[in-house]
């Protein structure tokens, strides 16, 4: 057992980065910042920065930060902008192309100020390109990467997979990875890096191993008719008596065999090419049978001890309360806000403990840091400027 004295800062101690206020991947990357140690301050605007007027105060997305309110339209809040980037280590935006600079926060300001400051960009359709200036979202970007394409029943429209793809996987969560690769960077040479975060180019590298598939003639555009994409009987998912569901990935020989032997399929001669694609639509068919006869978990009894890569598919009130996900602390509460831990983990390390968000809970200590006086309040033109800046911050 490991001597909780000899705990490891969490690995972003001491970072700081300003985030200035948008909304979905740009405070998913700050999050993930901050979950590990950065400090991250981030800029609101008068009213909140939630088009869809959510309670900002219950926002996972927004743990862990310190915050200020400005109206960037102030020249005052500009400055106090400016001397927070001459303390930080970064700063992350998610404008569209040229808003930061017409605010007076581009990067060749900040940097000028700040030579080693790594600034973050994160937008839809990247920096530049005939689409940049368009208003998007997830599914408008994910769109064009062959992705979405890719994703749903082969005699249904493509599925919107969440935003996971473009906004938390392709946009925010790869901005977080530039951002610490640049910082590194920064670090040994002290300059610093302008990162063109667009969740196009995100989402296509998320693809990759499709591109892999498809040169290896493993993977033609069908949807629904491939070994990834719940074309394959042996992966996808299945409706159980209940009206629950099951998810079942046997793709590797040894898998699908101690499925087959849980499902009493074994000795069924229409199963014995596993690979065989001519015959993928009767065996789905036969499975869906099968699961259909019994009850979510009955099928967890019988299958969820064999090594045959099957598991229930939870709903999001479901999955905290899973015996796995209870002993790994996967999910905790604070201020009765259910929410997932902080990832991944790191040994030897003191894990950060997330809390709530409170608007312009440092305005004080932060002005004061920076040598200018706390006039109260965080501008004149609040509400007049807030539709303005709602359009400004679309990607």
């Amino acid at each position: 057992m490991i001597d909780a004295a000899s705990q490891l800062s969490p690995p972003l101690y001491g970072v700081r980065v300003i985030e200035l206020a948008g909304i979905g991947p740009a405070p998913f990357c700050g999050m993930m910042l901050a979950d590990h140690g950065a400090e991250v301050i981030r800029i609101d605007k008068p009213g909140g920065s939630d088009p869809l007027a959510l309670d900002q105060s219950r926002d996972v997305l927004l743990r862990s930060r310190r915050s200020i309110t400005l109206d960037l339209k102030q020249p005052r809040s500009i400055e106090i902008v400016k001397r927070l980037a001459a303390t930080a280590d970064g700063i992350i935006e998610g404008f569209r192309p040229s808003v930061a600079e017409r605010l007076g926060l581009g990067p060749d300001v900040l940097m000028e100020v700040n030579p080693a400051l790594v600034y973050g960009r994160m937008t839809g359709w990247g920096q530049e390109g005939p689409l940049s200036h368009k208003a998007g979202h997830d599914l408008n970007y994910i769109a064009l990467t062959g992705a979405l394409a890719a994703i749903g029943p082969a005699d249904r429209p493509p599925v919107p997979p969440l935003n996971l793809i473009g906004d938390y996987g392709g946009g925010g969560l790869m901005l977080a990875f530039g951002f610490v690769t640049a910082l590194l960077a920064a670090r040994q040479t002290g300059v610093g890096r302008i990162i063109d975060c667009a969740m196009v180019d995100g989402a296509a590298a998320l693809s990759a191993a499709m591109w892999s598939l498809r040169q290896n003639s493993m993977w033609d555009n069908g949807r629904g008719e491939n070994l990834l994409d719940g074309g394959a009987p042996f992966y996808g998912c299945y409706a159980c008596a209940d009206g629950e569901f099951v998810a079942v990935g046997a793709i590797e020989d040894k898998f699908y065999t101690e499925l087959l032997t849980g499902l009493g399929l074994a000795r069924d001669p229409l199963f014995a090419a596993q690979h065989d694609r001519s015959r993928w639509p009767a065996m789905k068919a036969r499975m869906a049978e099968v699961f259909a006869s019994k009850p979510r978990a009955e099928w967890t009894r019988l299958l969820g001890q064999r090594d045959c890569c099957f598991s229930e598919v939870l709903t999001f009130d479901e999955a905290p309360d899973h015996p796995h996900n209870v002993e790994r602390g996967s999910y905790f509460e604070t201020g009765g806000v259910a929410q997932p831990r902080p990832a991944p983990r790191f040994s030897n390390t003191e894990p950060v403990a997330p809390v709530l968000w409170r608007s312009d809970s440092a305005r004080a200590e932060l002005l004061a840091e920076i040598g200018m006086p706390d006039d109260g309040a965080p501008g004149q033109l609040a509400h007049q400027r807030e539709t303005e800046m709602i359009e400004e911050q679309e990607r």
